[in-house]
């Protein structure tokens, strides 16, 4: 039986503007208001931290009470921690000292409630494509459900109260995920993180701060969360990120006349569906030219979600994860390589 769109992760599909926003997240930093911070907390106040925002999502009144499983990091191999963070589940910090954390994950992964991270409570909301606004209206919807049973730390002058200042206020960081090929190949993106800086933002790699860019893919969030309610952040946000992509857009189209540009992209094509041994970076490589192939039209048959999804899957720690074991380098270079082949086997030139 053919796999239904319910049954699909969130990053198994496409969304709106999927020819440049991979994804959106929506974060909510929350903390108990008599509790220590995870920071000063010890191992039976982590627990307890656990327990009650545990109760307070599975026994809610709430048909998303349903939805969710729940992992304890203890109990986690070093790969399917790590392959949490390769899926943007929870991030790479999360998973650094496992003790006395959990994430409570829904079925399609869409949403992730991570707990006794830097603060008790991190209410994660991750979309396909350009979805700003529904990200942030399941956010405070999962927000309000868990408010319904905790008391959460708030001060009427500061908002609510985070282990680090920089996220008083909301909360809430925001975030799209661009692929932005023609804006690293123009050389202007240092420029570009410089500016928007002054903006309140911040461009940053794939999984976040101290990451680099693999395959083309950056992350633009909002920096400020004092001063301006969640409304005005998401609107910000959705402006600057518009005019990224109209930069984008604009930029592909000066370049998709060039011979060069559209040999390079079919030839990335031609190895991703002939390689038999393909290292993570290279694979990140080839997959961004063929997603941009498949933008523009120059290459036909497989969809910007399942690019999506390989961006996931080829990630080393879920590789091992699905095959059950732990892999040498170069056995996932084969295997990786092996499940490319497989997936991009209908891929053809375009009209």
């Amino acid at each position: 039986m053919a796999e239904t769109n319910q049954a699909k992760k969130w990053y198994e599909k496409a969304g709106e503007s999927p020819d440049v926003t991979a994804s959106t997240r929506v974060r909510l930093a929350r903390n108990l208001r008599r509790e220590p911070f995870p920071a000063r907390a010890n191992a039976a106040q982590k627990e307890k931290v656990v327990q009650e925002v545990r109760g307070a999502l599975l026994n809610g009144n709430s048909v998303l009470s349903r939805e969710f499983r729940f992992l304890q990091l203890e109990e986690l191999t070093n790969e399917a921690a790590a392959s949490l963070v390769e899926r943007h589940i929870v991030s790479p910090g999360f998973i650094a000292d496992r003790q006395g954390k959990a994430v409570l994950v829904s079925e399609d992964e869409s949403i992730a409630i991570m707990i006794n991270e830097e603060d008790h409570v991190r209410i994660q909301v991750l979309r396909e494509g350009m979805a700003l606004k529904e990200a942030a209206e399941t956010a405070d919807r999962i927000d309000t459900l868990l408010g319904e049973n905790l008391d959460f730390a708030f001060d009427q002058e500061f908002g609510y109260l985070t282990q680090c200042p920089t996220n008083l206020g909301t909360g809430m960081r925001a975030s799209v995920m661009l692929h932005l090929p023609a804006l690293t190949e123009s050389g202007g993106m240092a420029r570009m993180g410089a500016n928007l800086s002054k903006l309140g933002l911040t461009l940053r790699g794939a999984f976040g701060e101290g990451t680099r860019a693999v395959g083309d893919l950056y992350q633009l969030s909002n920096q400020i969360t004092l001063g301006l309610s969640e409304n005005q952040a998401i609107e910000n946000l959705s402006a600057i990120a518009g005019q990224l992509m109209n930069e984008e857009r604009r930029l592909r189209q000066e370049m998709g006349g060039s011979l060069a540009w559209q040999d390079k992209i079919t030839r990335a094509a031609g190895t991703l569906k002939s390689a038999r041994l393909l290292s993570g970076g290279e694979a990140a490589e080839l997959l961004s030219l063929v997603r941009l192939g498949i933008a523009q039209g120059l290459l036909a048959d497989v969809d910007l979600g399942t690019m999506n999804a390989l961006s996931v899957k080829v990630q080393p720690a879920t590789l091992m994860t699905s095959a059950g074991r732990k892999l040498s380098e170069g056995e996932r270079d084969q295997l990786r390589a092996k499940l490319l082949r497989e997936a991009l086997e209908p891929l053809r030139m375009g009209e």
